[in-house]
């Protein structure tokens, strides 16, 4: 079993700033790519930030330069670091990874995709 568990929600004023964690925790082998997305009231939900095992990452175009995701592999977590915050990045964000899960008596490594139970973000004055 596998459990992405996020934290760092709230409610921040515009401008103000915010840090998600997800940390990922259970049979993990190794995780490849870890992201945030996010889904407003009404709206779809939508990839906010991706980043992949070496480093490289992807942003949606409504964050770029206010929002940076990060991870820590020794740790299996992902953060976002939210800054210049406005009213339209409210939103439930919610934690995505691709984790590897070592088949019992095999060598083969079986990836999953997995999603963590959503943290509220309020930007309001």
């Amino acid at each position: 079993q596998v459990q992405l568990v996020e934290s760092g929600g709230g409610l921040v004023q515009p401008g103000g700033s915010l840090r998600l964690s997800c940390a990922a925790s259970g049979s993990i082998f190794s995780i490849s790519d870890m992201g945030w997305y996010r889904q407003a009231p009404g709206k779809q939900r939508e990839l906010v930030a991706v980043i992949r095992r070496g480093g490289s990452t992807n942003y949606a175009d409504s964050v770029k330069g206010r929002f940076t995701i990060s991870r820590d592999n020794a740790k299996n977590t992902v953060y976002l670091q939210m800054n210049s915050l406005k009213p339209e990045d409210t939103a439930v964000y919610y934690c995505n990874a691709d984790v590897g899960t070592k088949l019992p008596g095999t060598l083969e490594v079986r990836y999953l995709e997995h999603w963590g139970q959503g943290t509220l973000v309020t930007v309001s004055s």
